[in-house]
């Protein structure tokens, strides 16, 4: 009996070739179906039914601003606007056209989208009509079209080229059009097909299964109507799954519990970059305003941003749109993130600056939508200096994101998902994508690499997908939300691609992190800094840019600390009773001085806007100006209410004779200065006389004096042991300059010596010179941004030359020299003085006319010094890099970040470097180098050219660096005197000691930084509670105890530690040896006792009475 095992029908014969395919030719075809050489037969032949673009269906009409100007909604509306046309063209740059960035309002002025034309991954030229104005027939609205790319307008297409401010753009398209819908989700599923065939490997059952459903989606493309797309469609569900579309967001609701990677939808825009702060703001607006309507069609949508700047130009120039926005995210849909005031330079900003940050960041968030950032967000930022940790949890945040470490050219960073150990030892969950970008586009390859690449998936195997077009703004657009649905679709079905969730937030995707890792046990930990191995020019780029952020920061501290006066409410003869109560604290019954809070307000945040990662330096110069002169407007009103009939001695002296001079010291060091007075005409009326005259007779030197913890410096004079500074020269090419402890030598142009005298040591290395030298500057790519680690194979060493003594001594010497170099001249002036029980050190001051182009200057010493490391001053505290090349971790650190100072020592000595407006530094074994200038042309033709002031100074030290003061002293050497000249009429004008009210006493490693207003003090009221800030850090790197002393004449309520944002941590409990019987009031001695550990940051607050003022003390100079 036959056997048959089953109803199947295989022929016997075969005639046929088979099924058989050539696969990586079918793979290939694939992007034949969309655009191309065949769009006009492929499925981009049916996306639109119908388009119309006559006059009679589009009626245009528009009005360009004059130059460069960016008039608001309302303004522009006014204007007379003239017919136009497709074709036509606008300009010049930052004006017109869909080919441009543009903005869609209603005729009310609320913007309803932005517009990125061109054709890019970027491109958003559609707007969909209302359906209550397609049944009206008629539609009204407002475009403002900027005349620029994505990346302003490179003048040859390269993003980072030098501006073309004369392009024009062409209006390419202003049509009516019908989508064919069908179509469009079938290009959407095809796309999603061929990512998977090109991200997954060829052997995966997914990959060819993908392949075979394009495959045939492409043989079964006829007439694309509508049962044909259907049809194609239904081979596409073969991989997603039958019904899926019809689920919308619930397709994430499907599948498995716990998704791998989780989508957050981002739009990064750099607060400026290649375009200025005013579009910016555009930007700001359109990506916004684009993500709201997402929103509505894409329920699933989250939209994290962070920047309170960008928040509060937005909130000032579109009102509308911010309270819309505001509502978004009371309904959970809208993320405020990073509580900072911009994504800022993680490198350059001071320690104080990065606390202002998350402080007006934080209470800007939650004045506005009435909480504050879980998690800090610097995605961009070149570099993350070690002291971030413990800001970050100071400030009331867990968590940290950021990615650019990706970017590094020499070494891969091994962790994904870690805890961030700062110098202090404060940890914080940080995650680095491993998408590998902040701007992923949500394609399968994202998706998938978010496991595949992820560093640490033994200990948690969670990636964030920040998603959405950046940088230059936009964010999220249609296509990738469709992509990640269709994503999820297939994961809900097969298991070749990680599973990925949208609808979490940011603080979820942490939250799981944290229960998952044990509270962080099992995650690996990183510790110290997070250095980019990229970028190391921008800490040299543009000079002048660098030194307004030092200066403004310096400023706006000395502005705090001087703005204070206004606390207290006494009479004028009662303070001049008590002559060592700090003149800053007591507000003058005649005067109707407020405190400037908003003055201060804007000027800190002028300087934190210009700490952005990018900037275009013209708004930059600006700001900086603003701020310098606000900030010499409040030292001057503050100084001059002080100080009675006092003036700077920085301009022309009185007239009226006689004047004494009055230093102010906003340091909290003891410390000597030698300072110029003008001697010649009214100078003559100065008092005292001075110590020594300059060659030409027309200005003096004076030697000031300031103890530790004085505000006013006073003149003194040199011991008789001690001996005169001396100057020699046989001529140009040698010089010795000498004091009691050092001696400089510059022979043939080159400094060939630096000698201890007292201990008889060399500190140049035998055969080695130092001094000015100029390297060739020409970076792979990023011109500004990027200096390599060739540029040390091309050194040119400079002299000196032209030496003219133009102080002789007995107690300051300098020489002046000169060098020139192609182009440029560089005029350096070198003194020394003779200042007893102070920091010897040399000054350089330069004045630079500089016209090179990519070339670097820098100022190296060879030292007699050997050690594995160099150490520099980072933000509270120092970081220390190697000297070697042991590893290409310490190989790629040839160039690096440093803030006041350098420094190379070994056991017994070492040798510093101060600065006071570079950040640019190297060690490279032995020899100790300075960036001082760079001369890149793209994106700024013309980058430092013209005319440059600014100073360094070279410290030797008995002792390492942890034995030096070094940090003290620069601190000092960045903290000039502000000079003035007082009356000296003793009735009229009585003399003041005034000493700091509050000063420390025990460790000296523990620095009183910040002495500022407490920020929720009500400022207009007379009767309101008035608070003192005060910030102290530990400075280097080890315990320390400290009583925090205040003036027995300050009555102080309360005390509080808190963190950056100045909420109360704990109530701290005054020691004393006195206090006012009825209220409490400490009224004699008294202190609080604060412990410290390594690099710790403390911020106390010091509640005030009323009546602060003891009128019946006498000072007590024993509680000193």
């Amino acid at each position: 009996m036959a056997c048959n095992h089953g109803e199947g029908h295989y022929p016997e014969l075969n005639y046929g070739t088979g099924a058989k395919w050539i696969k990586n030719l079918t793979q290939s075809r694939l992007s034949t179906f969309l655009g191309g050489h065949f769009q006009d037969v492929n499925l981009s032949s049916v996306l639109f039914i119908h388009r119309l673009d006559g006059p009679e269906y589009v009626d245009l009409q528009a009005w360009s601003a004059p130059g460069l100007s960016k008039p608001l909604f309302k303004e522009a509306l006014q204007q007379t606007f003239k017919p136009a046309k497709k074709g036509d063209s606008f300009g010049p740059s930052f004006e017109f056209d869909p080919g441009c960035e543009a903005m869609i309002f209603t005729p009310e002025g609320l913007p309803l989208q932005g517009i990125t034309g061109s054709y890019g991954g970027d491109r958003r030229v559609e707007h969909i009509i209302p359906r209550e104005a397609v049944e009206r027939g008629t539609y009204e609205l407002v475009i403002e079209s900027s005349c620029n790319g994505m990346f302003g307008v490179p003048w040859n297409g390269d993003t980072i080229a030098p501006p073309d401010m004369n392009r024009y753009f062409g209006l390419a398209s202003a049509d009516l059009v019908v989508p064919n819908q069908d179509a469009w989700h079938l290009m959407w599923d095809f796309n999603t097909l061929k990512e998977i065939v090109d991200t997954l490997p060829g052997n995966s059952p997914l990959q060819n299964k993908s392949l075979v459903a394009a495959n045939a989606i492409m043989n079964a493309f006829k007439t694309g109507d509508s049962e044909n797309i259907k049809q194609m469609r239904g081979i596409a569900e073969d991989v997603f799954g039958k019904g899926w579309q019809a689920k919308g967001a619930d397709i994430y609701l499907e599948g498995p519990e716990k998704a791998q990677v989780v989508g957050i939808s981002y739009c990064h825009i750099d607060t400026a970059w290649l375009w200025p702060y005013r579009v910016t703001q555009q930007k700001t607006a359109r990506s916004w305003s684009t993500q709201l309507d997402l929103m509505e069609r894409y329920p699933e949508h989250r939209f994290a941003c962070s920047q309170a700047q960008q928040f509060k130009w937005l909130e000032q120039q579109y009102p509308p749109l911010f309270k819309k926005i505001q509502e978004k995210v009371a309904s959970g849909q809208f993320h405020i993130i990073g509580g900072a005031w911009v994504e800022n330079d993680g490198n350059m900003p001071s320690g104080e600056a990065l606390v202002r940050q998350f402080v007006y960041g934080q209470r800007y968030f939650e004045s506005r939508f009435g909480h504050r950032c879980e998690t800090a967000w610097l995605p961009d930022s070149f570099g993350l200096t070690a002291a971030y940790p413990q800001l970050i949890r100071d400030s009331g945040m867990k968590y940290f994101f950021t990615q650019k470490l990706s970017w590094n050219n020499v070494n891969v960073f091994p962790h994904s998902t870690f805890s961030w150990v700062g110098i202090d030892g404060t940890q914080v969950l940080s995650h680095m994508t491993p998408v590998d970008t902040y701007t992923a586009q949500a394609t399968v390859g994202d998706v998938n690499k978010g496991v595949t690449n992820h560093k640490n998936l033994e200990s948690d195997d969670s990636a964030l997908l920040v998603f959405g077009n950046g940088d230059g703004g936009g964010g999220a657009i249609p296509k990738m939300l469709e992509n990640l649905r269709r994503i999820r679709a297939v994961n809900n079905n097969h298991r070749d691609l990680p599973p990925v969730s949208m609808g979490s937030t940011v603080e979820q995707f942490f939250a799981d992190i944290e229960r998952g890792s044990k509270d962080g046990k099992t995650l690996p930990v990183w510790r110290g800094e997070l250095y980019l191995e990229f970028h190391r020019g921008t800490y040299t780029s543009h000079s002048s840019i660098k030194k307004g952020n030092r200066k403004c920061e310096i400023l706006l501290r000395d502005v705090e600390v001087w703005n204070l006066r206004n606390i207290f409410r006494s009479q004028v003869e009662k303070f001049r009773k008590l002559l060592a109560t700090l003149a800053t604290l007591f507000k003058f019954e005649q005067c109707s001085y407020v405190y400037p809070k908003a003055t201060i307000d804007d000027c800190w945040e002028k300087v934190l806007l210009n700490q952005c990662c990018g900037m275009v330096y013209d708004d930059a110069e600006q700001l900086y100006s603003e701020v310098r002169e606000d900030c010499k407007a409040l030292l001057e009103d503050a100084l001059g209410v002080l100080f009675s009939g006092s003036v700077p001695l920085s301009g022309n002296p009185p007239i009226s004779p006689p004047f004494n001079v009055l230093a102010v010291n906003t340091t909290p060091f003891a410390r000597r200065d030698i300072i110029k007075i003008p001697i010649s005409g009214a100078g003559q009326n100065l008092l005292p006389k001075p110590v020594q005259t300059t060659v030409d007779g027309k200005h003096g030197y004076m030697l000031l004096e300031t103890l530790e913890n004085e505000i006013l410096a006073h003149p003194t004079v040199v011991s008789t042991e001690h001996g005169p500074v001396s100057v020699h020269t046989n001529g140009s090419d040698h010089i010795i300059m000498k004091s009691s402890s050092l001696q400089l030598t510059i022979s043939q142009g080159r400094i060939t010596s630096l000698y201890d005298v007292k201990l008889k040591r060399e500190l140049i290395a035998k055969g080695s010179s130092g001094g000015l030298v100029i390297f060739e500057d020409r970076p792979n790519y990023w011109d500004a941004w990027d200096v390599e680690i060739h540029h040390l194979e091309k050194p040119t060493p400079l002299q000196f030359s032209g030496a003219r003594i133009i102080a002789e001594g007995p107690f300051r010497a300098a020489v002046q020299t000169q060098v020139k170099y192609g182009k440029s001249t560089i005029d350096v002036t070198v003194p020394t003085s003779t200042k007893e029980n102070s920091r010897p050190l040399f000054t350089f001051d330069a004045e630079v006319d500089w016209h090179e182009r990519h070339q670097i200057l820098k100022f190296e010493l060879p030292l007699d010094i050997n050690d594995t490391v160099a150490t520099y001053e980072s933000q509270f505290g120092w970081v220390q890099r190697p000297t070697h090349k042991n590893t290409t971790l310490d190989a790629a650190k040839f160039e690096v970040c440093g803030h006041k100072f350098a420094d190379l020592s070994e056991y017994g000595y070492g040798v510093a470097i101060l600065s006071e407006s570079k950040y640019g530094y190297a060690c490279e074994g032995n020899v100790l180098r300075l960036s001082l200038l760079r001369a890149a042309t793209a994106p700024d033709a013309e980058q430092d050219q013209g005319k440059h002031e600014f100073s360094w100074a070279v410290m030797p030290h008995v002792g390492s660096f942890l034995e030096s003061d070094v940090p003290k002293a620069a601190y000092v050497f960045n903290s000039p005197l502000h000079l003035r000249a007082v009356p000296e009429n003793p009735r009229q004008h009585p003399p003041i000691v005034a000493r700091s009210p509050f000063w420390l006493e025990g460790s000296q490693n523990v620095f009183l930084e910040t002495i500022k207003r407490g920020e929720d003090d009500k400022f207009e009221s007379k009767s309101a509670s008035k608070t003192v800030i005060l910030r102290l850090y530990e400075a280097y790197g080890g315990h320390g105890r400290v009583q925090l002393r205040v003036t027995p004449h300050v009555r102080v309520v309360s005390a509080y530690l808190t963190n950056l944002l100045e909420d109360h941590k704990k109530m701290l409990s005054f020691v004393s040896d006195g206090a006012d019987g009825e209220t409490g009031v400490a009224t004699s001695r008294f202190w609080l006792d604060l412990d410290f550990r390594g690099f710790e940051v403390k911020t106390v607050k010091l509640v005030i009475a009323d009546e602060a003022w003891v009128a019946d003390a006498e000072p007590d100079e024993s509680s000193r």
